[in-house]
């Protein structure tokens, strides 16, 4: 048995009111790495009404790095396979654009996850791109439009698209794969003219701290995006890099050379890799 079926069994010998203190005793919190096989077998196994109960969980609350971020952490996960879920049986979630409530007065899952994506805890946006997968899993075609829409967000939202979308197993169907590279390539093409906003602001002497840490934040997250697409569809993504890596741009030019690096690459053509490598002066 692996470490996900041994917890599947635990939280199903647990009643209801002893999940919470198993959680906080098993969170790997704090430490580098949380329990993330606990938190894949949370979302297997529990409900809704618990998962919106953790992930309203805020950094005042369960702050970074500790037992109770991994408790919001779960809610979070948990939410992509409530989606998940949905997706199976033909339910199409409402735009998060929409701010729609549900029947009961809720807010839909995709909005919490959209709101989400700008916590200021990594571990929370680490979360909602992989409570996008779930969904993805299930229904790629409905990830892709919502992530079409998110794109043209903020960077933060913009980077739980990407990181939402650049998982190997979502990009299997090539048709998939091109529709993640022109999202990708969307929100690349943002970046110059978020830079020189925050550029512009620093001036100005209204320096906004959040926006850049949200900005870099970005960039780190396509620092290694772009390798996994391009690697799914290689004909399609290959001359995108090549674009973006003529760019004068310092920014576009980290990313790309980041995504260079990534052995994926190299693997999928490493006389290309050292081309490009070569002429972009790393």
């Amino acid at each position: 048995m692996t470490k996900l079926d041994d917890y599947r069994a635990a939280l199903r010998d647990l009643p209801a009111a002893e999940w919470e203190p198993y959680l906080l005793a098993h969170a790997n919190l704090p430490g580098p790495r949380g329990n993330l096989e606990l938190a894949a077998a949370v979302a297997d196994a529990g409900d809704e009404a618990q998962f919106r109960r953790w992930a309203a969980l805020g950094p005042d609350v369960a702050p970074e790095n500790t037992p109770g971020c991994f408790l919001a952490f779960c809610g979070v996960v948990g939410l992509g396979a409530v989606m998940a879920f949905c997706a199976c049986r033909g339910e199409v979630p409402s735009s998060s654009a929409t701010r729609e409530t549900t029947a009961g007065g809720e807010t839909p899952p995709l909005q919490i996850l959209r709101t989400l994506a700008a916590d200021p805890r990594w571990r929370i946006r680490e979360a909602v791109a992989m409570a996008l997968q779930r969904w993805g899993d299930a229904d790629m075609p409905a990830l892709l439009a919502e992530m079409a829409d998110w794109a043209a967000g903020n960077p933060l939202e913009q980077r739980a698209a990407a990181a939402g979308l650049c998982e190997p197993r979502l990009l299997k169907n090539p048709d998939h794969a091109a529709a993640v590279l022109r999202i990708l390539d969307e929100i690349t093409a943002s970046i110059p003219p978020l830079a020189r906003s925050e550029t512009s602001q620093s001036k100005s002497g209204e320096i906004d701290q959040s926006g850049r840490d949200a900005l870099k934040t970005l960039r780190q997250g396509l620092g290694y995006c772009w390798s996994v697409a391009v690697v799914a569809r290689p004909d399609a993504g290959k001359p995108l890099m090549e674009k973006w890596l003529a760019s004068d741009d310092p920014d576009i030019h980290w990313i790309m050379r980041e995504n260079l690096k990534k052995n994926r690459l190299v693997k999928m053509d490493a006389d290309w890799v050292s081309q490009l490598t070569t002429k972009s002066g790393q």
